[in-house]
């Protein structure tokens, strides 16, 4: 497995991160399914996730735990440095090479040891993390298995003294960056949320909300199934109603309304200081439990 892993290295062009303040990036697959554990607190119970023709199986092991929606900031700013890349013209690759500063200060975090710590500790968490999907595959019975990172390895001058960092990218996620249609831009207050439910639901109401001039809606019961998140209903549901209260996500506004049957509803769309949303918006959507969104 070892030389498998270092062949694939040595295959590879390296890809150095470009400098200057890039805009933030998100894969849409990521934003609209349920990949990443919301909690801060280590889990290793599997997400599985079923709708339609997407299936979606999440498994992590007990040493690191299953990465979390923090640890995805890392891809987020792959997603940024590759778009930023093949927009300029220049040549990209899975193999990526910066500094544990540059990456941290992409996503608004300090940058001391602790930091940095936490940072490799996350990169840990997305190397071990595995997921199965059907997404963008030929056929519903075909799946894909890859881990968020193939592998990762911290690098150092001539003089031993530490340089940075080099991590290879799956495929599965590479290929789907590349493809303009699959990303979206995100704003940069994201990184500022501090809750994983608000991290979650900003990401799926960026994909959903971001070009309807009505908004759409969602049901909580199929909130709840397509977070992936261990909460009961009833816990996930006040939470839900607390961010709404707090109006927490950075370009959207929330509504609580019910169903005629009474059953609790969260709406949004995009605010009047949101002009890019805004520019094509049409139609007003909907979507329940079921729907191939």
């Amino acid at each position: 497995m070892r030389n498998l892993r270092k062949s694939e290295s040595e295959q590879l062009a390296l890809f150095r991160a470009l400098p200057g303040d890039l805009a933030p990036r998100d894969a849409q697959d990521l934003m609209a399914y349920p990949f990443f554990s919301l909690a801060k607190s280590k889990r290793v119970v599997p997400i599985d996730f079923r709708a339609g023709s997407v299936a979606i199986r999440v498994e992590a092991v007990p040493e690191h735990g299953m990465a979390t929606i923090w640890d995805a900031d890392v891809l987020i700013w792959a997603a940024s440095q590759i778009v930023q890349a093949r927009d300029a013209g220049l040549k990209t690759s899975r193999l990526m090479a910066a500094t544990p500063y540059e990456i941290l200060s992409f996503v608004g975090r300090g940058t001391g040891a602790r930091d940095y710590d936490r940072l490799k500790a996350g990169l840990d968490r997305l190397q071990s993390t595995t997921v199965l999907t059907s997404i963008r595959q030929p056929t519903e019975r075909r799946r894909h298995r890859f881990s968020w990172i193939n592998e990762w390895k911290e690098t150092a001058d001539a003089h031993g003294k530490p340089s940075g960092l080099q991590l290879i990218l799956p495929d599965w996620f590479y290929s789907g960056v590349l493809d303009d249609a699959l990303v979206l831009t995100i704003d940069r207050q994201y990184f500022a949320l501090t809750g994983g439910l608000e991290r979650w639901l900003y990401r799926l109401v960026r994909k959903h909300g971001g070009r309807q001039n009505g908004g759409w809606s969602f049901d909580f019961g199929y909130l709840h199934a397509k977070s992936g998140s261990l909460s009961p209903l009833k816990h996930f549901a006040y939470d839900l109603r607390e961010i709404v209260r707090r109006q927490t996500l950075p370009g959207y506004e929330l509504v609580l309304t019910r169903d005629p049957n009474g059953a609790e509803r969260l709406s949004f769309a995009a605010t009047i200081t949101d002009p890019i949303a805004r520019r094509f918006a049409k139609h007003g959507r909907t979507g329940a439990a079921g729907d191939k969104l």
